[in-house]
């Protein structure tokens, strides 16, 4: 059998990119529509690698191989560490990205220079044939 890669996203803006990263392995990289699998997954993990986890395992459920799965957002430690994981879902799923930012920089209307951290977080979990678990998570300071 073909090794390929699914990659546990519907979203083909990400899989242009998630194929484009990984063209050299000369595997196929299937998103989960092309895969055969349809799900609604609750991501509803504490932190990015438990998200990203949530979805690699739910996926490799129904097709076995090498699953990946990724989950990524801002944190805002002025603002508690929000959005956090709750960035795609941030004042909505429908909500643009301009408003989402926008409602952040209002918030961040009284924070001094120096409270103004945050970084971005992006955490990557693969679910590999027999089973076994990988997780890393790297973060953008900004």
């Amino acid at each position: 059998m073909e090794q390929k890669i699914v990659f546990a996203t519907g979203n083909e803006g990400k899989m242009r990119e998630v194929r484009l990263i990984l063209q050299d392995l000369g595997f196929p990289v299937l998103s989960m529509k092309e895969a055969g699998v349809s799900l609604d997954i609750e991501e509803n993990g504490t932190t990015f690698a438990e998200n990203a986890m949530i979805k690699a395992r739910a996926v490799w459920e129904k097709t076995g191989g090498i699953v990946l799965a990724d989950d990524s957002g801002l944190v805002v430690d002025y603002l508690g560490g929000e959005p956090g994981v709750y960035s795609a879902r941030y004042l909505g799923e429908d909500t643009s990205y301009e408003i989402k930012n926008q409602a952040i920089i209002d918030r961040l209307a009284d924070a001094k220079e120096e409270e103004r951290t945050a970084r971005f977080v992006s955490a990557i979990a693969a679910v590999l044939p027999d089973g076994s678990e990988l997780v890393t998570e790297g973060t953008v300071e900004g």
